[in-house]
């Protein structure tokens, strides 16, 4: 099949929607499909180019002025640019990985040309109310018109996803929509083996307000001879350096940054205890990414994390806030070898429903039935 996949967020960045929409176009290019993508510019100027046998057609995009990193397209600019990457490639099927300005302009050119399409959501408004700067007095308004908003643009689609049932749940609260559950998946052989460091805790993830990496530090604090390992980068990524000094585990603490796969996959592999404090995850990439390397997790008992985290079998939950529960779990981990070594043959075994694989077979069967059926509405998965 010709398959057009529209991503808002795509390499080089680095964040769980991007990695997710290269490893689908990857794979399915792997599978001897002709795939394109339309995502933002990450210099500005629009072009196409080639992601290994995938060819990239970039919309032209603006620097955001609250945000060092991220750049943004303009509805008036990206809405015929889709439409022209629509018309030039003729794809068999649109794939859409948001709603925002890229997602929006190929859902209607999509709509307007009778090209089947499939929609996947990743989207919760608490992952932009920082970035969109918006007050807290005013945000569950701002989350009721963001999901008019999703509303609009995913109900042109033929087929709905979103990554576990519990963002199937949020999806289908929110908007009304019908749509099913397909696991983002990953390829678990890569992050297996590797030697750990008995007293580190990693955390994989943006610096970003819902991430509750605070509340991570503050946990630390607590245990000593705890070393945490923080790979990523984000807006609070100065207010936590400030936290770690104030707590005195400066030299406890190492931030790495953006790194490359290969170094993640070592911070993985090398690591004692997965921690995702995060509040907002319908599935969380990183967390899958971890188990599949063989370690335990300790969770926020929120959103979509519950799918992953089993209390006592492969790790633990905590209530959001709760820093000394997370704080007594992370150090009863650290100090159990054995307890860890049998919670992380468990993650491997949870990871084995999750493969990316199974994930592509799913959308190459999705793919198929939206493009002999009329586009007359939702068809499940």
């Amino acid at each position: 099949m010709r398959i057009l996949l529209g991503a808002d967020t795509f390499a080089p960045y680095v964040n769980g929607a991007a990695r997710f929409a290269e490893r689908l176009a990857a794979g399915l290019a792997g599978r001897g499909h002709e795939v394109h993508v339309a995502a933002p510019s990450p210099t500005g100027a629009a072009g196409v180019g080639r992601f290994g046998d995938v060819a990239v057609h970039r919309v032209r995009s603006h620097r955001y002025p609250w945000h060092e990193s991220f750049r943004v397209c303009l509805p008036w600019e990206a809405g015929p640019a889709t439409a022209e990457i629509l018309r030039r490639v003729r794809p068999d099927v649109v794939h859409v990985q948001a709603h925002f300005v890229v997602g929006r302009g190929l859902a209607a050119a999509a709509a307007a040309s009778a090209t089947p399409l499939v929609a996947t959501n990743h989207f919760m408004p608490e992952n932009l109310f920082a970035h969109a700067r918006v007050p807290r007095f005013l945000r569950s308004a701002a989350a009721r018109w963001a999901w008019r908003d999703v509303r609009a643009v995913f109900g042109r689609a033929d087929a709905v996803t979103a990554p576990t049932p519990r963002a199937v749940a949020l999806l289908t609260g929110a908007t009304g929509l019908a749509a099913s559950a397909v696991s983002c998946g990953i390829d678990a052989a890569r992050y297996a083996g590797g030697d750990e460091r008995p007293d580190t805790v990693l955390f994989v993830g943006r610096l970003d307000q819902e991430k509750r990496v605070d509340e991570l530090l503050r946990a630390v604090a607590r245990v000593p001879g705890a070393r945490l390992e923080v790979v990523g980068d984000g807006t609070e990524r100065g207010a936590w350096h400030r936290l770690a000094a104030e707590l005195g585990i400066a030299d406890r603490v190492v931030w790495h940054g953006f790194v490359s796969e290969e170094d993640l996959v070592a911070a993985y592999r090398r690591c004692a205890v997965f921690c995702m404090p995060g509040i907002a995850e319908l599935q969380s990439l990183v967390t899958l990414e971890a188990m599949a390397a063989g370690k335990p997790v300790v969770a926020a008992d929120a959103m979509a994390l519950p799918h992953l985290v089993r209390p006592g079998r492969n790790g633990w939950l905590f209530a959001p806030g709760d820093v000394e529960a997370l704080a007594v779990r992370l150090a009863a981990l650290l100090a159990d070898a054995g307890t860890r070594r049998r919670m992380g043959t468990a993650s491997r075994e949870i990871v084995a429903g999750h493969t990316l694989d199974a994930t592509l077979d799913a959308f190459e069967d999705l793919y198929v039935r939206v493009a002999h059926v009329p586009s007359a509405g939702p068809v499940a998965a």
